[in-house]
């Protein structure tokens, strides 16, 4: 197992070297700064950096929250004004009561009387119902990892597929791609633009079977002693009966070229589509019993929320289905970057939303 993946992926700790996604762009050649030099600040440490992009990108969601904590007192009119906003940002007619019932209590076991206290008492009530998701993406404890990656169409499933890749294979990781979208021929020569940029092998056919191409890849990545496969599968809507019945059968020839594969099943969802997106999660749960989430395009949305209200089914789901693996979200992305895709952590976005 690659101890420092596990470093990397563990939420709270720095992310690999970043950079935009120019694919002409050589990341390792770029200038370093002197040793010393008094008259400019100190670089920012890249966790931080990216705290200042999440706190950007989720301004809307806050601003609708923390209007409400202006107040001059407690009272149900700010709280109904709050149930609103929560509403408002998509995170659900559930965990907004559960958030509610936490803060009232919050309020009355430690005796605050300010409205702008109650600030950070919702952004602990937040964290803590976020906590269950916040869990490390391991690689390693097989050869190769097996990673199916799912998505509607637009949801940013390839270029956060991308993203993946070069971060483990800048960490050292032996990376095959397979591009299992086979009906666009777009999500192919973008798989192939990062493979190339990071070095990597690629198994691709023109008009291919996806689960072909997905056993071909597996049964590669055993042969060649790949550290992971990742597979990329065409975007499509979970009312599409018979391309989700396509999906089951990818992951079946999966298992049939290694029996314990896929060892992930990733789901990658737009944030800013809110409730919409907890229904796709539900839909392409049904239908693969996931492993865990990515969340893109977090920026400039007001609909932050929703990850509550995930956070809250994953806690049913878990409960109905205790022998099942939880449903952690490993990364969330706020912009087109490198650097934009980031490991989930709990309190940083709950701190983030409130800010």
């Amino acid at each position: 197992m690659f101890s420092f993946f596990k470093k990397f992926l563990s939420p709270g700790s720095p992310p690999a070297e970043t950079g935009a996604l120019d694919p002409t762009k050589d990341l390792r050649d770029r200038p370093q700064a002197p040793a010393q030099t008094p008259a400019v600040a100190p670089p920012v440490a890249p966790r931080q950096s990216w705290l200042t992009r999440l706190k950007a990108g989720l301004r809307k969601t806050g601003a609708s929250l923390t209007s409400v904590f202006a107040g001059t007192r407690i009272d149900e009119t700010l709280y109904e004004e709050l149930e609103s906003a929560l509403l408002m940002a998509d995170a659900g007619v559930a965990a907004t009561e559960h958030l509610l019932g936490e803060l009232k209590q919050r309020v009355k076991r430690s005796g605050v009387s300010e409205p702008a206290a109650l600030k950070d008492l919702l952004a602990d009530a937040l964290a803590d119902l976020l906590k269950p998701l916040e869990q490390p993406l391991v690689i390693g404890q097989h050869q190769p990892t097996v990673i199916m990656v799912a998505g509607v169409n637009g949801a940013g499933k390839t270029t956060s597929i991308g993203k993946l890749t070069h971060h483990l294979a800048d960490s050292g990781a032996s990376v095959l791609l397979a591009a299992a979208d086979t009906f666009r021929a777009a999500a192919r020569e973008q798989l192939m633009v990062w493979a190339e940029r990071n070095t990597v092998e690629i198994v691709s056919q023109a008009d291919g079977d996806p689960a072909a191409v997905s056993f071909d890849a597996v049964a590669a990545g055993k042969a060649r002693g790949k550290d992971v496969v990742l597979v990329d599968t065409a975007g499509r809507l979970p009312t599409q009966l018979h391309l989700m019945e396509e999906l089951k059968k990818i992951k079946r020839v999966i298992t049939k070229a290694d029996p314990q594969a896929p060892d992930e099943v990733l789901l990658v969802i737009d944030g800013n589509t809110g409730q919409n997106a907890l229904a796709q999660v539900k839909a392409f749960d049904e239908a693969l019993q996931l492993t865990g989430l990515i969340v893109t395009k977090l920026d400039g949305t007001a609909k932050g929320g929703v990850l509550a209200a995930i956070a809250l089914w994953a806690r049913q789901r878990q409960a109905q289905h205790p022998d099942w693996r939880a449903v952690p979200v490993y990364f969330i992305g706020v912009g087109e970057k490198l650097e934009d895709l980031e490991t989930f952590n709990a309190r940083e976005f709950a701190q983030a939303l409130l800010a």
